[in-house]
């Protein structure tokens, strides 16, 4: 048992935390288990979940997260969708904690468990250099 515990020290003494620090490069899977839009407009409110998918991949804190959804929900209302931005709103409220192991959670281009956390400066830069190209209001919707 006792070397059991060394053995676990060590890797722990010696585990390298700046690779557990970076972020993995940009995915998306668009709206996640919901439609991309409409049968007659199949990717109708696409962009906003792909918006949407990089504020959870780079995560933040709770008030972000809050801030993400309910862009999320105007961006889908404003398709002209009103009851499927609610719905969406609930889905990502209930299913996108940060404290689920799914790739769609809060926070999901960081390792897992980081929470709720927001981003350093170091961060941020390292954010800045994988982001996809997109319009800068894009990605930086309604931070705080």
């Amino acid at each position: 048992m006792d070397s059991l515990k060394i053995i676990l020290l060590f890797l722990f003494l010696t585990f390298d935390s700046s690779i557990a620090d970076t972020i993995q490069p940009f995915t998306t899977d668009g709206c996640s288990s919901f439609p991309n839009g409409t049968p007659a407009q199949k990717d109708l409110w696409l962009s906003c979940c792909i918006v949407h998918d990089i504020a959870y991949w780079k995560g933040g804190s709770y008030q972000q997260r809050q801030a993400a959804d309910n862009a999320l929900k105007q961006c889908v209302s404003q398709t002209g969708q009103p009851v499927i931005a609610e719905i969406m709103l609930t889905g990502v409220r209930v299913g996108g904690s940060p404290f689920f192991p799914t790739s769609y959670r809060w926070g999901y281009g960081w390792p897992y468990l980081r929470g709720y956390k927001p981003l350093t400066e170091s961060e941020k830069k390292e954010v800045m250099k994988k982001i996809p190209a997109l319009p800068v209001n894009a990605v930086h919707a309604k931070e705080k």
